[in-house]
Formats: structure tokens, sequence, C-alpha cells
């Protein structure tokens, strides 16, 4: 995997056709028009250290290479800067760097590059950066024969080949990334398919084929990202044939508008996302932590999934019942099996009353408005007004856009109540499991903390029996929903438009959840 970016300043305004000057390989000067993808999503850090979110983890992916990644269709990690990678007893596992391998700027990419990577992440501990993913990292060190040695905290972790190819595991240079804070995005320096050739912070993200890398060539030498503030304008440019690419967010409306319009096609692929509303334990409403549970589930028994896919999603979302997606190892319904098929005022009514809450709850909710697509908007008024139908809630509904909302995040003085999305740091239910409920893993920033669900989730991360890791998945779910400390609503699946004769499009939208930009391309 790899992630890199830099951009040439192209002009910002809507409907641009973008030319970029690059080098050929072999070096001469040409002029190629830029395959432009668009997107509404907006980067936060293209540092690996800074970001922990798909906005972010869309560029990097083509910057940055990682010790593991995926071939093509496959969720099983395989070999991309490693030349392989292993348990040598339970605890300790190495990995052997490949030899030959040069960052963009022509350094050697050796192994001490690779623990400089993960130390650094580490010791920054951005707010928003990946560091949770390495909570059962103990150190990690060089070996001989330019291996890696990670020495991990938790034996016979079977999740940890995955951890290698998340957001936490993108390897930089040692001699270009200061080890104590982040680097400017437009000096980031990766070995993967494509370098940054220029970038300007909300901006265009400009793209060229990395000559050095050791992998299978791009196939479109320029790409260049170009963000949007509104799906509208997003859907206006795709239609005058300016964005080659629609890919995170157009709206539900828009889909089913475009998929009849011939000059464009649509494609879809398995999107692992999942929506939720978190609460922030400290901060909710109630008196103490029974009427602060009492609130919580009263909400989990008030929601109506179903109107809210059907309604603003125009079902290309599902109802959700667990962070452990459907069809994902062990899933299970546990909010239906809680709270019920369908909303129940009667229920979340006693549920208020036996721990003495008095009604209606003024409940304060916070979301973002342009970062989980644009019909956020929709989607929390109608939360908002199924809460209040019941008349058990008075509802403070506010939005903040990305960039801002996620220094809010945090368990001390963050929003009462907000919402959240999961796109998979890797293909296993453990990934969501641990980002949601582990005291020293998740992202969530809302205080939840459980012992029990602590151990559960060590269990299903060590278990080489998979009837005994089911099992404890399965607990998880049934011990988080009764605390519910986190509501979920929804799950979809990835939809992306395009012009006609944009190729590719089907051998990136996969179960691994990586979009790469190097196998795209257009016909003549």
């Amino acid at each position: 995997m790899n992630r890199s970016a830099r951009f040439a300043t192209v002009a910002i305004g809507l409907g641009v056709v973008v030319a970029l000057a690059g080098c050929t390989a072999q070096g001469g000067t040409t002029t190629t028009t830029a395959l432009v993808i668009g997107t509404t999503d907006q980067i936060v850090s293209l540092d690996p250290a800074g970001a922990w979110d798909r906005g972010s983890f869309t560029p990097q992916n083509q910057i940055y290479q990682h010790l593991l990644s995926y071939d093509e269709g496959d969720v099983v990690p395989a070999p991309d800067a490693a030349e392989s990678c292993d348990f040598t007893d339970e605890t300790t596992y190495v990995c052997t760097v490949k030899e030959g391998l040069t960052f963009s700027n022509g350094h050697a990419l050796t192994a001490e590059d690779v623990v400089y990577s993960f130390t650094r992440v580490r010791e920054i501990a951005a707010d928003n950066g990946p560091s949770p993913l390495l909570a059962n990292l103990d150190s990690v060190e060089e070996g001989e024969g330019n291996q890696v040695v990670f020495h991990l905290t938790v034996p016979n972790d079977q999740t940890w080949p995955y951890v290698l190819t998340s957001m936490a595991g993108p390897i930089v240079d040692e001699e270009v990334f200061p080890a104590d804070e982040l680097l400017s995005d437009d000096d980031v320096i990766g070995s993967g398919p494509y370098e940054v050739d220029s970038y300007q912070a909300g901006g265009l993200l400009s793209l060229e084929a990395n000559s050095r890398y050791s992998g299978t060539r791009a196939k479109t030498q320029h790409v260049v990202l170009k963000p949007y503030t509104t799906a509208s304008n997003l859907r206006l440019d795709l239609e005058k044939g300016d964005v080659d690419i629609a890919y995170r967010s157009l709206t539900a409306t828009d889909v089913a508008d475009l998929g009849s319009d011939s000059d464009l096609q649509v494609v879809e692929g398995p999107g692992g996302s999942v929506r939720f509303l978190t609460f922030n334990l400290n901060t909710q409403p109630g008196a103490n932590d029974a009427q602060k549970l009492a609130i919580r589930q009263a909400v989990a028994s008030l929601v109506d999934r179903e109107e809210i896919a059907d309604q603003v999603y125009k079902g290309t979302y599902a109802p959700a019942y667990s962070v452990v997606l459907d069809g994902q190892t062990g899933a299970t319904p546990a909010f239906q099996t809680a709270f019920g098929d369908a909303p129940d005022p009667a229920k979340a009514a006693a549920i208020l009353a036996a721990a003495g809450v008095s009604t209606p709850v003024a409940l304060p909710i916070q979301y973002t408005s342009d970062h989980y697509g644009p019909d956020s908007d929709q989607e929390y008024a109608l939360i908002k007004s199924q809460l209040e139908e019941s008349g058990l809630f008075s509802v403070d509904l506010q939005s903040t856009e990305w960039t801002s909302y996620v220094k809010e995040l945090n368990p001390e003085s963050g929003y009462p109540a907000y919402q959240l999305g999961f796109f998979p740091d890797y293909p296993d239910p453990d990934n969501f499991l641990r980002s949601a409920y582990s005291t020293t893993g998740a992202s969530v920033a809302n205080g939840y903390s459980d012992p029990a669900v602590d151990a559960l989730i060590d269990t299903e991360a060590t278990a080489t029996d998979p009837a005994a890791r089911i099992a404890a998945i399965e607990q998880i779910q049934a011990l988080t929903a009764t605390a519910a400390p986190i509501i979920p609503l929804l799950q979809g699946t990835e939809t992306v438009l395009a012009q006609k004769n944009v190729t590719g499009l089907e051998d990136t939208l996969d179960a691994t959840y990586t979009f790469r930009f190097s196998v795209l391309d257009r016909t003549k």
C-alpha cells in the first residue's frame, strides 16, 4: 500500500480541465490531461502520523508503501515493502524488508525507516492520528539482515498483519519527516505508486506517477484529487465532463438520477462503512451513570433505521444493528435483539422513568456537514424528528465542518452526542470492535471503558479456535448494545460514478476498501 501526494497549484474554480506538465519515464517533458477525481472528502493530513480518516487515507494510500498490503480482490495481507513477515514466537513478529527499495526522492528505504515510522506515530500521538491502532505494540527495533522486529503486548495477535496494512503502517523517510512533529503536507515523501506534484491545503492535490516505485507502474501518469464543498457542484462538473470520477460522495438522489445518463457509468463495490450516533459518557445529559445509561437506551429504542435508509439514502444504505457488519465473522443484530425491530416510545418512556429522568430530555447533537457525505443534513434532521415525535426529547442540532469537528472530539469536554462513522482500516471485525469499544484502542473519544469488553477484545484478537473467536465477538456485541455508548444506524456500499471511458474501477472497488488510483485509466 502506498501514500504520497503532491500538488501543482492549479486553478481551484469549478469546471476546470487540468493540464499538468510532467516528466516522462525517459526524462522528457510532456503535457498530459490529468485524470480528475472529484470528492467531498476533506484531507486532514498527508503525514501518516496526523490523520485517521477516510479523506486522508485515500491520498495517503497512493503515496506510501506498507510492509504488508493487499493484492487486488484478496483480503489476506500480502507482502508489499516486506519480503516476508511472520511470528517467531507468541509476542514477536518479524518482517524482512525488500532490498533495493527507494523513496521518490531517491533515498533508500530500509528497516531503519520502518522502525522510525512506527516509533514516530506513537511518539507524536496526534489527537486525530492513528496511534490507537498500535495499542498492542510494546516496542519495535531493527533486527539482522534488514529485518524489523515487533514486540507485542498480547500473544498470538492474529490482527497484527492487518494493522500493518492500516493507516498506522505507512513507511516514511527518516531523513525528511521530523520525529516529534508533523511534516507540512506539501513536503511529504513516500515510496508508493504516486508522488506529490503539488498541493495547496484545502485545494487540488496533484499526483504524478513515481518512477522509482518498485511495484506495477500506475496506468495513469497524472491524477488530480479535486475537493468539493458540495455534492451539487461535484455533480455539475461530472455531468459537464470536467471530472472523470466522482468518488465519495454524491447524494443518494444524485446517484439515482445519474444512473440513467448514457454518458456515465455507476460502479458499486463493498463499502464496509457503518454510521452511528456516539454519546460522550462524561458530557452527555444525565445526573448520574444510571440516568445517562437510560438516556442512551431510550434513544436506541426510538431511532428508526429503516426510515433513514429509505427516505434519506434511497436504499444505498441498510439498517445497522451492530458495528460488526452483516456477513463478517460473528455478526449479530445486537441492537435489534436488545431494543426491538421498530421504534418503541413506550419502552423508551419506561426506561427513562425507571431511572428518574425528567422529560423531555434536552439533548445536544452535533454532526459534521462535509465528512460523511452530503446527506448528513437530512439524516440528522430525521433523527431529531424521530426523537422529538416521542415527546421524550428536545434535540438541539448543530453542524460543523470536519477540520474543526475533529478537534472537539475528546472524552473530557467533547460534544455530548455526535455523529461518527467507521471506514475499515482492515477487513476484519476486530477493526471496528477495537475502534469502537477498546479502552486503549478506541477512536471515538467518548470515555467508554469496560474491562470485560477489553478482555473479550483480546480474546477475539488472539483466539486460534474459530468457534472461540466467534463466541467472543458475539459477547462483545451483546454487552455493548446494552451499554449503548454508540448506536449503530446504517451500513453501506461504495458507489462511484464516472465517465464511460474510465476503466479499472471494478479492479479497485473490492472488500479491501482501498481505492487504488494506479489501476485507473481512460480509453481514447
